[in-house]
């Protein structure tokens, strides 16, 4: 993981907005490419930007995400892969505005 983003977890909307957790920093693998992916919303969109994380990063969807360029993005969405049991790797991975 030669990244470190800097991750503010979505938790929802409050009386003035968006409320995001405290910023945490995440060591992570970053690849700024163009991608379709479809949201959680069932549309399809693009991605900028995908992070590569260890297992259990919390970066729900709709969080924002500092890269080491200092651009600061969204989460479109987030998938943890998991093998029990098999020896591989194990990874989150989240695909940004």
């Amino acid at each position: 993981m030669r990244h470190t983003v800097t991750v503010e977890a979505y938790r929802g909307t409050g009386a003035y907005g968006p409320v995001y957790d405290p910023p945490a920093t995440a060591r992570a693998l970053v690849a700024e490419t163009v991608k379709q992916v479809r949201s959680p919303t069932g549309t399809v969109t693009v991605s900028t930007a995908q992070v590569y994380a260890g297992p259990g990063l919390d970066c729900p969807p709709g969080s924002r995400v500092t890269l080491p360029s200092g651009r600061t993005t969204r989460a479109l969405t987030v998938a943890d892969h998991t093998a029990p049991g098999l020896p591989a790797p194990e990874s989150t991975e989240v695909y940004l505005e």
